[in-house]
């Protein structure tokens, strides 16, 4: 019996412990909707307005300069922004971190508040759907990036205005206008927010061997809750060079809803942690367990 034993502890730590990679399909986010993306360079004066059914889309990458399958998604990433379809906002890990050295606290625990723990590869398309790691689920990385890019974020007609005007080498104003239909913003709260992103900076001691990180977002500013304003932004230092950008985007989060208590709930029902084992696992262990005793009997 103790053979027996041995052989099953065998068989399903080697189960547990070497899982097949698999692609995981993107899923919803329900934390409201994140667009925008008119920018400048921060020192340059700029004017821009644009009609939100033309705005790309807003993704955010969770990276590492460590992460090797991050450069994969990277690379797919680039080649649907080269075609207009999407702007990527890079957020490095920095929690419990001791090789990269972009990341902040304040944005990998908003990242964490928003979007859940996740190890990096994770990208977040406009704030609504999640794709964690590399391995593509419709057909290849390129083409399910394209096909969540191009996901209606039902705007409706109305447009962004941006204006951005350097002050001095630490500052500038930046003033913006909101044109869109009132049912979007019904029982939500608008969040303005100014995206300190620098275009990019080098690292040569990066084991991904990337060596140029783009997109590095350093700060995100919270600016007011109206459909226009004014309002003056603080440029942090670049890590390296002069090329910081500033972001204009817009974050619709939908008002809180209280929950009615429910007076059916079964106080003595208790939940089921008991991990599951595969049905081809379990086969394994039966035909183990009847070749030990098939040996055994004379």
């Amino acid at each position: 019996m103790s053979r027996l034993f041995v052989v099953m502890g065998l068989v399903l730590t080697l189960g547990l412990s070497v899982a097949p990679t698999q692609a995981l399909p993107a899923s919803p986010v329900d934390n409201g909707i994140i667009f925008g993306g008119q920018w400048a360079p921060v020192n340059e004066s700029t004017t821009s307005t644009v009609n939100l059914s033309e705005l790309p889309a807003v993704v955010e990458v969770f990276t590492a300069t460590w992460c090797e399958n991050c450069v994969d998604v990277e690379h797919a990433l680039d080649d649907v922004q080269a075609e207009g379809w999407l702007q990527q906002y890079h957020i490095h890990r920095a929690i419990g971190e001791t090789q990269d050295p972009f990341g902040t606290v304040v944005l990998d625990q908003r990242w964490r508040d928003l979007y859940g723990m996740t190890s990096p590869p994770a990208v977040v398309f406009n704030g609504t759907m999640k794709k964690i790691g590399s391995v593509a689920d419709d057909g290849d990385l390129k083409n399910e990036f394209t096909n969540l890019a191009k996901r209606d974020l039902g705007l409706g007609q109305g447009t962004s205005s941006f204006v951005w005007t350097p002050t001095s080498e630490q500052q500038g104003t930046l003033a913006w206008n909101l044109d869109i239909p009132a049912w979007v913003l019904e029982n939500a709260t608008l969040n303005v927010t100014a995206w300190l992103v620098e275009a990019a900076a080098e690292f040569e001691d990066g084991s991904n061997g990337l060596g140029t990180y783009p997109h590095i977002v350093h700060r995100l500013d919270v600016l007011g809750h109206t459909l226009n304003g004014t309002a003056t932004v603080n440029i942090p230092t670049a890590f390296d060079g002069s090329d910081m950008e500033i972001h204009l985007l817009y974050n619709v989060i939908p008002d809180p809803v209280e929950e009615p208590l429910s007076s059916t709930e079964d106080e003595n029902d208790e939940p089921n942690d008991t991990p599951s084992i595969s049905i081809l696992m379990t086969g394994m262990v039966v035909a183990i367990a009847a070749a030990v005793f098939t040996r055994r009997v004379p």
